[in-house]
């Protein structure tokens, strides 16, 4: 049994940057991505082994088990990329209205990971790209990094469990990390004031999906098994100006989780 997909609309490399601020949006093969980060094929894959042990969100509001993830924050400041202190997942219910509203404790990324050569030349690259976003010198980053697995332990499993949405940042990267096994699992990104759209399906380990999280909102489509088990990886890293998402009440009191 297989599928049809429909290919991602890929950019040039040396185009990608004007596609984004002209479209919300610009996807990227592996290739590009390493050329454009300064990483090679296997500083990439050397990171591919922690999706086989993350451990299971215990967030989800449907009652699912499809949801597996770790989470971790870093400040970007030019080529300086700095861990920051684990700190609780937090979204507004006007960016989130299924999980929006809680302290999400997601268990940390392995540091061992985040301590590759791969990391820091992947987050140090997105800042420059969000710094060419806003057309802006650069400056400090706040970072989100997600490693998700969405697989089929129930029948079905939905990447976005909370449907079309925005995420409250600047810049969101969404990375394929891997597909297998699987149908469905389709990416849509629509502007957010109008009714264009695009609707493709990531597939290359380690392609890319950038978006404008200010111009455009998107959802990934539940995914079915083929046969048998499956699952789908992705690796997702948000870059939000002047500061992380955290509760008004944390803001008022001068709390900050850093």
């Amino acid at each position: 049994m297989s599928e049809t997909l429909l290919p991602p609309p890929l950019t040039p490399p040396a185009q990608f940057l004007a596609h984004l601020k002209a479209h919300g949006f610009a996807v990227l093969d592996a290739a590009s991505v390493c050329a454009l980060a300064s990483v090679s094929p296997a500083q990439l894959h050397a990171l591919d082994g922690d999706w086989a042990t993350l451990p299971p969100d215990l967030y989800l509001k449907d009652g699912g088990r499809y949801r597996r993830r770790r989470h971790a924050c870093f400040e970007v400041d030019g080529a300086q990329v700095t861990r920051s202190a684990h700190r609780a997942h937090w979204q507004p219910l006007d960016y989130n209205a299924l999980h929006g509203g809680m302290q999400r404790w997601f268990e940390p990324m392995q540091p061992e990971s985040t301590a590759l050569p791969a990391w820091s030349h992947l987050l140090g690259w997105l800042g420059r790209v969000a710094s060419g976003l806003r057309g802006a010198a650069p400056q400090p980053w706040f970072v989100e990094a997600h490693q998700f697995r969405i697989d089929t332990t129930d029948g079905i499993g939905r990447p976005t469990p909370e449907g079309a949405h925005r995420d409250g940042v600047d810049l969101v990267a969404v990375f394929l990390v891997a597909r297998e096994g699987v149908k469905g699992g389709e990416t849509r990104v629509f502007a957010a004031d109008g009714p264009a759209g695009q609707r493709f399906t990531l597939s290359e380990p380690w392609s890319l999906l950038l978006l404008d999280d200010q111009r455009v909102i998107h959802e990934s489509t539940p995914i079915q098994p083929l046969k048998g088990a499956g699952w789908r990886d992705t690796l997702v890293v948000t870059l939000r100006a002047k500061g992380f998402q955290q509760e008004d009440s944390l803001l008022d009191a001068g709390q900050m989780i850093d």
